[in-house]
Formats: structure tokens, C-alpha cells, sequence
């Protein structure tokens, strides 16, 4: 790996990421109320996919990969709304109905599902891009560092140590984030030589149809993560949770669409190899300096992620079991579970799998809304086939998912 700061791509990634952190560093944004609940549900999306998403858009639907992420920022958008008037409507009664209230339990079980499979599919990342530098060949080597960091993640909480991790979250979040402006710059620049050229490239679908539909079923993992704004309520009000999960999916949004238009006209069927870690091989391509950070970024992301599933799974498990299931047992069960998951399943699996399971959460939560809704209106107006069919959507994606083809699968 050869990198030169005269070159002039190196310099304006590494000014970008630096002048990123510089900002989101700034007291005023780091003390900015509104900016602290953006930050949790936007990190938890960004988290959630973006490194593995491009290439796995870019090689399934290649011209047409811009409009496929849209279609999941629109989707993502469509259950957030369900969810933000839940958020909504428990500010405004004093007592649910008995559906709602039984619905919501079932959605907490979905989530705590959810967030076992999600703590193996980040950790799981963290093994792939942890010795994507090394060019092993030994496909072994990324589920022992998995398994090596899921013992210690288990351990952490069972002696009660996640408090500490949790801190670092902030300053994940900031790296993560620069990370990601120096990536987007050095793909502009890099987009902008090839088109002065008239070297863009134009792949075609490689899949249509219902196989088109059912791979972007699988893929709603990675515009995942802004409920998270529904379960800050000990922090901040009604107004500013709706408010911020809105924003953090609109930012989110136009990152994951300016990412992936930019990603998708670059490179041809023949330099695409579909692995989990095939985007630090592509920037390479594009800036020799981008694969050490993004790798610096996915580490830093996938480890406070994991951290921060665990420790809600945990939560949840404790809640929703009434004190039966003990935060120490719901780590065990997880640690448990992810394992097998990392020693039977390939990446791409497992994303399928946390697709499903959010998309479970996702259609029971827009059930909610659609009863919430009916009761608050006094009866059947035009949200309610919205909301249920929203739920018939997720159930759908639970039914449906499937995982990409990597060369590893």
C-alpha cells in the first residue's frame, strides 16, 4: 500500500476527514441538544451497512443501484413515520388500548430478537474488515477475531463493564462520520476525473424481477437504526425524539444516495469481487489512503454498535420478561446465538437474517400505529391502509429476504 501525501487525492481526503472531525468536535455541537439526538439514531444507521451496502448494490443492480437505495431510504422513511407517531401518541394519552399495549410487547421481543442477530452481524463486520488489510486466505481467521471480540463484548457485560465502552460512542460516532466526508470526497474526485474522461460506467442489472425485489427485502438492515429515537425517552422530550429521528434519516438519506450515485458508475462487473470487505479494495483504486480509514471507521463503528445492542438486547430482555430474563442471562443467550450465527452463516446471511428480524419489529410497530391511529381519528381515514400497509410490507421482507451472493457464500 503505497500512499503519498503529494498526491493530491490523498491530501483532500485527509483534509476532509480532518476538517470533519474538527467540526463535529466543536463544544457548541457537541452541546447542542437537538445535535445529541440526532447523533444516536444517525450513527446507528450509518453503522448498520454503509461500508457493506455500495458493492452490494453496485454489483446486483449496477445502473440502477441509485434507485434502489432510494427506494430503502424511502421505505426506512415510510416505517419511521409509523414509529413517529407512536412516539407521538404515547406523549398524548395517559393509557393505551389493551391491542396496543399487547402489540408492543410483541415488538419489544422482536427488537430484543433483533438486537441479538444485529450484535453477530456487527461484530461479524469487525472480523472481516479488522484483517481486511492482511489478505488472508483463510476464511477461518475473521470468525475467530469475531468470536475472540463477542467473548470479550459478553464478558464486558457480564461483570457489568459497559458503561465504560458506552462512553466511546461519541467519539466513534465523530471518527465514523469524518471518515465517511474524506470517502465521499475522494469518490467526487475520482467521479469527476473518469467522467472528464468519458470513462463512467454503466453495468447492467445482473437481477430482475421478484429475485430484484426479494435482495432489496434483504437489505433494509442497513437503513436500520433510527427506532432508536423511540427508546431515549429518560433524555429527551416527545417533540425532539420525532424530530431528531427525522433528521437523522433525512442526513442518512442523502449520505447513502450521494455514496452510492457516486460508487456505482466507477467500476466494470470484471473489478468487482462481492465480499464483505470489497469496498477497502475499491478505494484503493480511488485513493490509496482511503482503506486504512475506512477500516479505522468500521472497527470504531461495528465494536460501539455491538456494544450498544447488547446492552439494550439486555435491557429489553430484562423489561419485557418482567425480571425473568436478567440483563447477564440475555448476554449469555446472546453470546450464545451469536456464535453459532458467526460459525454457521456467511456475512451476507446474516444481514438477511437482521433484515428479517428488524422487519418483524418494523411491521408490528406500524400495526401499532395503524390501531393508535384508529382510536385517536375515532375510526377509518385515509392512514389506516398506510399503516397496514406498512405491516404487510415488513411481513413481506420477514417472509421474502434473501441474502446477496457473495463469493464467500
Amino acid at each position: 500500500m503505497n500512499i503519498s501525501l503529494t498526491d493530491p487525492s490523498t491530501l483532500l481526503v485527509l483534509l476532509a476527514t480532518v476538517g470533519g472531525l474538527g467540526v463535529l468536535f466543536l463544544p457548541q455541537l457537541r452541546k447542542w441538544r437537538a445535535w445529541q439526538a440526532t447523533v444516536t439514531p444517525l450513527a446507528s444507521i450509518i453503522g448498520s451497512g454503509f461500508l457493506v451496502l455500495g458493492p452490494i448494490l453496485d454489483d446486483s443492480y449496477g445502473k440502477y443501484a441509485p434507485l434502489v437505495m432510494a427506494g430503502l431510504c424511502l421505505l426506512a422513511f415510510a416505517f419511521g413515520y409509523a414509529i413517529r407517531f407512536n412516539i407521538a401518541r404515547m406523549a398524548m394519552v395517559d393509557e393505551r388500548s389493551r391491542a396496543e399495549d399487547w402489540l408492543e410487547q410483541a415488538s419489544s421481543w422482536a427488537l430484543a430478537f433483533a438486537y441479538c442477530i444485529s450484535v453477530a452481524y456487527y461484530l461479524n463486520l469487525f472480523g472481516a474488515f479488522g484483517l481486511s488489510l492482511f489478505h488472508l486466505d483463510n476464511p477461518a481467521y475473521p470468525k475467530l477475531l469475531t468470536s475472540a471480540v463477542l467473548f470479550f463484548v459478553v464478558a464486558a457485560g457480564l461483570v457489568g463493564g459497559f458503561s465504560t465502552m458506552e462512553k466511546m460512542e461519541q467519539f466513534a460516532v465523530s471518527l465514523k462520520l469524518a471518515i465517511i466526508a474524506g470517502l465521499l470526497v475522494g469518490l467526487a474526485l475520482y467521479f469527476s476525473g473518469k467522467a472528464s474522461h468519458h470513462e463512467l460506467v454503466f453495468n447492467d442489472l445482473q437481477l430482475s424481477g421478484w429475485p430484484a425485489i426479494t435482495l432489496a427485502f434483504g437489505l433494509i438492515v442497513t437503513v436500520q437504526g433510527f427506532e432508536t429515537s423511540r427508546y431515549l425517552s429518560d433524555e429527551y422530550t416527545a417533540q425532539m425524539r420525532i424530530r431528531s429521528m427525522r433528521w437523522a434519516q433525512i442526513i442518512s438519506a442523502a449520505i447513502y444516495m450521494v455514496y452510492v450515485s457516486l460508487l456505482s458508475y466507477l467500476f466494470k462487473p470484471s473489478d468487482l469481487v462481492l465480499e464483505e470487505t470489497a469496498i477497502v479494495d475499491m478505494m484503493q483504486i480511488v485513493a490509496p489512503v482511503l482503506p486504512p480509514l475506512l477500516v479505522a471507521a468500521a472497527l470504531s463503528a461495528q465494536f460501539s454498535a455491538a456494544v450498544a445492542d447488547a446492552s439494550g438486547a439486555g435491557g429489553l430482555a430484562e423489561e419485557v420478561s418482567r425480571g425473568k430474563i436478567t440483563p447477564k442471562r440475555a448476554y449469555l443467550i446472546l453470546g450464545i446465538f451469536g456464535a453459532l450465527l458467526t460459525w454457521g452463516a456467511d456475512v451476507f446471511d446474516i444481514i438477511a437474517y437482521a433484515s428479517k428480524a428488524f422487519a418483524l419489529y418494523y411491521a408490528i410497530q406500524s400495526a401499532i400505529a395503524m390501531v393508535g391511529d384508529w382510536k385517536t381519528a375515532g375510526g377509518f381515514n385515509w392512514r389506516t391502509p398506510v399503516y397496514a400497509g406498512l405491516s404487510m410490507i415488513g411481513i413481506l421482507i420477514v417472509v421474502f429476504g434473501v441474502a446477496a451472493e457473495g463469493s464467500a457464500a
